[in-house]
């Protein structure tokens, strides 16, 4: 039987933590550059979303204001069209006059609803191509990036 020196089984003369401690150092400090990079880019794009958001709302906001005012001077040409035609109606003198004018407005505000719905339409869309831009660079530049890395 061979003997055992005591010393032998307790020494770890295989395991040096000098060697492990500096590998583990070096792995430690990258991961955190990595982590400082990773928060970095997070906020960039968080802050970036938060700029394109509040473009959009801002844009939402002037949009909806626009729409608003013109559909109010649509109103009021309607509204002054109308007691224009009560009055021509007080003054009528014959059936056949209240006829013919009565015809002749129907015709005026069908031909002048006719633009005013062209003239909204071409406002909406106006407003809904100012709300897409932002959002639309947004993914563009959110595609190009995917596309660098």
């Amino acid at each position: 039987m061979a003997t055992v020196k005591m010393d032998d089984i307790f020494s770890m003369s295989a395991f040096d933590p000098s060697k492990y401690n500096e590998s583990f150092r070096d792995f430690a400090e990258k991961s955190a550059q990595q982590s400082r990079e990773a928060f970095a880019k997070m906020k960039s794009a968080g802050e970036e979303a938060t700029k394109t958001i509040e473009t959009t709302v801002h844009t939402a906001q002037a949009g909806a204001v626009e729409i608003g005012h013109q559909a109010i001077d649509a109103l009021r040409t309607n509204a002054t069209n109308s007691l224009s035609h009560l009055d021509a109606l007080l003054s009528v003198k014959s059936v056949a006059e209240l006829i013919e004018l009565q015809t002749a407005f129907v015709r005026k505000q069908a031909e002048l609803t006719v633009e005013q719905a062209k003239s909204l339409q071409e406002t909406s869309k106006q407003v809904a191509e100012k709300l897409a831009k932002p959002s639309k660079e947004a993914a563009e530049k959110v595609m190009a990036s995917f596309k660098a890395a």
